[in-house]
């Protein structure tokens, strides 16, 4: 839906779907979550996964980290001066702080971690950005920093603004373990009775599916940092929708689901999605169908810098949620998963 130079569009199809229930570090009720994507059964599905759960009380969120990050390549003579030069800037924090406000002020300068190549120094910088997903915001910052860090440390040279340890649009560990974006938590607990009325399916045998397709089968087919049935598909809808960059659902599908049967006898689901790349302002931002999608989703209000990039998070995680639930249930059921898509994407069709 990107808006070219002669004003023409790409045509995705697009739906608001829910109604859903937040609660958590989110409170909304009734709440319709827009999506645009050629696969037309994701709608019922993630409208199936809100409705059971908005019976069942709502979906928890949890903001658990925020940063966006740009990781500095430089290299020395040898590595004990990448070495020094690293321990060196690992205690200059205020001095980098007084030259990233030179490029925004919404970037504030959280945490660097460094990593020696041989003579490479890779300076991963990790910022909060306000409402912004930060991607240009960092690059900026880092772009100002590295003319002062060449200054000061006259032993390092330039290799690239962007050294691939940030990491931005490929999959990586790095992302999970030190966070990139948002990350965000979406849980409930279903009763049982709820499982079998709308997913058609029990706990345990949910769980079971979950064990041996999400856990066991990610790990037989070597995924790294993942294990979810298809958490890309409401993230792209959702990014799409709502206009972010969507070349960053390759690390915001490494997701990771959890679910067990408690010990009532109910369902315990969550989809955790360790770095969410997303933002309500910016590039993207001002297009009439994504401000008004924003605005139904209650993110562009008025409220301290970063409350509503975090909002949004909350939502997308939701959205990505319900989407697992309802795949993984239908998947408990032989059959039902392809007579859903041959239902829902021939109607119409001669």
């Amino acid at each position: 839906m990107t808006q070219n130079k002669d004003g023409a569009f790409a045509q995705i199809p697009m739906q608001s779907v829910g109604p859903v229930k937040l609660i958590g570090d989110v409170e909304a009720d009734d709440l319709m979550i827009p999506m645009a994507t050629y696969e037309t059964p994701l709608w019922p599905s993630v409208a199936r996964g809100a409705r059971v759960t908005h019976h069942a009380g709502g979906i928890r969120v949890t903001v658990v980290d925020e940063r966006m990050t740009r990781s500095i390549a430089l290299e020395a003579a040898n590595a004990r001066d990448a070495l020094a030069t690293m321990k060196s800037l690992q205690a200059r924090h205020p001095d980098l702080q007084a030259v990233v406000s030179e490029s925004s002020q919404y970037a504030q300068l959280i945490d660097l971690n460094c990593q020696i190549i041989g003579k490479l120094l890779y300076i991963r910088l990790e910022f909060t950005t306000g409402d912004a997903s930060g991607h240009n915001m960092v690059t900026h910052a880092a772009d100002r920093l590295i003319p002062w860090l060449l200054n000061e440390y006259p032993n390092m040279a330039y290799v690239s603004i962007s050294g691939n340890l940030c990491t931005d649009k490929k999959v990586s560990a790095v992302n999970g373990l030190l966070g990139r974006g948002k990350n965000v938590v979406a849980e409930t607990t279903l009763p049982r009775k709820l499982c079998q009325r709308f997913l058609k399916t029990s706990p345990e045998a949910l769980v079971d599916l979950h064990i041996k397709k999400d856990l066991i089968g990610s790990i037989a087919a070597g995924s790294l940092r993942s294990a979810n049935a298809h958490v890309a598909n409401m993230l792209l809808g959702f990014y799409l929708a709502t206009g972010q960059d969507a070349a960053n659902i390759v690390e915001g599908s490494q997701a990771i689901n959890h679910a067990e049967v408690t010990p009532e006898g109910d369902l315990y689901f969550s989809t955790t999605l360790p770095h969410l790349i997303v933002g309500t302002v910016g590039n993207g931002k001002g297009l009439e169908f994504v401000q008004t999608n924003l605005q139904q989703l209650g993110c562009l209000a008025e409220r301290p810098a970063g409350d509503n990039a975090r909002r949004l998070a909350c939502i997308a995680a939701a959205c990505a949620f319900c989407g697992e639930l309802s795949l993984l249930a239908a998947q408990t059921n032989p059959g039902e998963l392809m007579a859903a898509h041959l239902k829902l994407e021939r109607q119409g069709k001669a």
